[in-house]
């Protein structure tokens, strides 16, 4: 039977990043957000610290997370820029929490399959509302009805591809787990295509990775910056179905299902 290690209940910020924020996760080239690196590392263990203090568990960390998340798309309903100051402010308080649940996790040694559940979640639905709250406020809901303006629909589908997108990667892993392959290394090249013109293609995509844009920082950075025009849904959109496209072909051309 293996035992948890004893840690201190008041750790300090030294050892809260030597426990959890090891290489293994600072270091990853896919899985870390770039506001991860850019600062929100850097500020999480003093968040970490004060939860440890508490008797919040990883999962509960992860649940506030969710509860941030889900707040983004609505606060894009206020018109105005307070609007959008807010949705800017929670999505970035989203991703930190993010980086915290885990490292209480790695401190506690309380990782489990039903918190890894549960930050799906929590992005699945961040990133599926902001659109069809942006296709909303389009709209000028709720001043007027829903089917007064298309926006709203285009914003549906949208969060429909960028739900699909985000299964594609899931569905990866679960196809490998099914078929008793091991987990895939989070290295980088590991998403390209083995040869021909989709593999330099993707290396030139990474150079501009226009997947990002959909995700909870980005798409409400994107819409601070380009939601007074009405178009920027419409390119969204096409975005999207270019993304969709391109992504399905690079896993099916990729090293990823293959069995060597």
């Amino acid at each position: 039977m293996t035992t948890r290690p004893t840690r201190p209940t008041r750790p300090t910020i030294a050892q809260i990043r030597e426990v959890s924020q090891p290489l293994s996760v600072t270091g990853r080239s896919t899985s870390e957000h770039w506001i991860a690196d850019l600062y929100q590392r850097r500020i999480s263990p003093y968040l970490t610290r004060i939860l440890l203090r508490t008797p919040i568990t990883a999962n509960g960390v992860t649940w506030l997370m969710i509860l941030v998340g889900a707040s983004i798309g609505p606060a894009l309903l206020i018109q105005g820029w307070q609007g959008i100051a807010l949705a800017l402010f929670l999505s970035h308080l989203q991703m930190l929490i993010d980086c915290c649940d885990g490292e209480v996790a790695r401190w506690r040694n309380t990782k489990s399959p039903m918190g890894i559940f549960l930050d799906k979640l929590g992005h699945y639905g961040a990133e599926s509302l902001i659109p069809i709250c942006f296709g909303l406020r389009l709209a000028d809901w709720p001043n007027q009805p829903i089917n007064s303006s298309i926006y709203p629909y285009l914003g549906a589908l949208l969060a429909v591809l960028i739900i699909i997108n985000k299964a594609l990667n899931d569905a990866v892993h679960v196809a490998r787990a099914f078929s008793g392959l091991p987990k895939l290394e989070d290295a980088q090249g590991v998403n390209l295509p083995r040869k021909g013109l989709l593999r330099l293609a993707r290396k030139a995509f990474n150079f501009l990775p226009a997947h990002r844009i959909f995700h909870s920082v980005e798409f409400t950075m994107y819409v601070a910056i380009f939601g007074s025009f009405a178009i920027s849904l419409q390119i969204a959109l096409i975005i999207a179905l270019f993304v969709t496209v391109g992504h399905i072909l690079a896993i099916t051309t990729s090293a990823k299902l293959r069995n060597n």
